[in-house]
């Protein structure tokens, strides 16, 4: 199924050999040298490349509950390394002799100019738009929830990202999206981000009042309830309402 309709939708791809930003078009993609190609021609790359990456544990009440936590009262959040980015239709793989591995269906802000000390209030001219995000989680690695490791959230190509940057002025109500993931085909999770602890307004505030986000970066904004264990040859598809349908297969570790 397919969310979203007319919109403005930004992609980076590799195509012969050059990395190229692309807009959807007439289900392909126009090529910024105006070439029009399909998308089964292409590598999706992640839409943005950030200089950080900020991202939000149990920002989902029902998530919180459905391990056995307290909403947390101020944003649980962590940064991410940029490698850990990989783009839709990617693969990730799963360390060898990990028991729980699991995929995070979340929205992605993208940070269209610098921001510093941003008021809640204009928080949304400082957002250029939103991506699909697939936080994957090793769970046998986590120490503790309030201070997750790097090798539960910062491993490489770990972070299924895109495929499209979607423009803010195309998604008019980000805290009223429905999110689902399917494993194989099956739906295994879904949820809403007006289900959200922390708004996207909020998110933006707190962030900003420490510390300047510039153009690309992400927040992002944490999962909704219902969890499941991934292994190599799992299809993995996280898909967010006006935003996008993100594809990424697990595969077996380095040999």
């Amino acid at each position: 199924m397919r969310f979203w309709g007319s919109i403005m939708k930004h992609a980076r791809i590799a195509y012969a050999g050059a990395n190229h930003h692309a807009i959807s078009e007439n289900a392909g993609l126009r090529l910024d040298d105006g070439r029009l190609v399909t998308e089964d021609s292409v590598i999706f790359l992640p839409p943005v490349l950030p200089s950080i990456i900020l991202a939000l544990g149990l920002n989902y009440i029902d998530h919180a509950k459905e391990l056995n936590f307290q909403p947390p009262t101020d944003p649980l959040a962590f940064p991410k390394a940029p490698t850990s980015l990989v783009g839709h239709r990617g693969q990730t793989r799963r360390p060898a002799g990990v028991v729980f591995m699991h995929y995070e269906c979340e929205l992605a802000i993208v940070i269209g100019k610098t921001a510093r000390f941003v008021p809640r209030q204009r928080a949304h001219e400082f957002i250029a738009g939103y991506t699909v995000a697939n936080d994957y989680a090793i769970r046998d690695y986590l120490e503790n929830y309030y201070r997750p490791n790097l090798r539960v959230k910062s491993r490489d190509e770990a972070t299924p990202l895109g495929p499209w940057l979607v423009d803010a002025a195309d998604v008019p109500d980000p805290m009223n999206l429905r999110l689902t993931t399917t494993v194989n085909g099956g739906l295994t999770q879904q949820g809403c981000t007006k289900d959200m602890v922390f708004d996207i307004p909020s998110l933006v505030e707190y962030f900003t009042g420490f510390m300047t986000l510039q153009p690309g970066d992400l927040i992002l904004t944490g999962t909704p309830e219902g969890l499941a264990d991934v292994k190599p040859g799992d299809e993995v598809v996280t898909e967010i309402e006006s935003v996008g349908r993100l594809v990424n297969t697990i595969v077996e570790d380095w040999t």
